[in-house]
């Protein structure tokens, strides 16, 4: 199943949280989502030259670029996929096991697609979402009422067999 954690903090704090979590934690691939195009491009950037290689996809970039970061990161050769919206819906990666809401999204629905890529085809998963304001706030609470969640802060230890599968 997924398990589904939040972390309070400030929007300066969210890089190097990011960086932390990802030396921590371990994943097979990561989603990230992100709010805008400039932050898609600025994180994968920051993600690369931190030793986290990274592909983006967004709607700023042609159609074939798009295409050719999904194949990458579907075939496997990146672990690391930072992304607006436009990938939240329909597209499937059985190896992703952890997603970030690096910005909260902006309702629920949006919510549900974009934890719904970790976890799938019934493997374990990891969703992390960055509480960094009131509305971010609300929109989480706003998810628990609605798919009658318990999202709770994240630990600072994880048990890694809960949300990754061990053979």
């Amino acid at each position: 199943g997924l398990r589904q954690h939040y972390v309070k903090l400030r929007e300066n704090e969210k890089n190097r949280k990011l960086i932390d979590l990802l030396d921590k934690l371990e994943f097979n691939q990561v989603v990230i989502f992100v709010k805008s195009v400039p932050r898609c491009t600025a994180l994968c950037k920051l993600l690369t030259e931190q030793n986290f290689p990274a592909v983006q996809i967004h709607r700023g970039m042609p159609q074939e670029e798009r295409l050719k970061c999904y194949k990458e990161f579907k075939e496997f050769q990146t672990r690391i996929l930072v992304a607006t919206n436009l990938f939240g819906r329909g597209m499937d990666i059985e190896r992703v096991n952890i997603v970030f809401n690096y910005d909260m999204p902006e309702d629920t629905d949006t919510y549900l697609h974009r934890v719904a890529r970790a976890g799938r085809f019934g493997t374990k998963g990891l969703a992390i979402t960055y509480v960094a304001d009131e509305s971010d706030a609300a929109v989480l609470n706003e998810v628990q009422k609605r798919f009658e969640v318990q999202i709770t802060e994240m630990p600072d230890e994880i048990d890694v067999t809960t949300y990754i599968e061990t053979h």
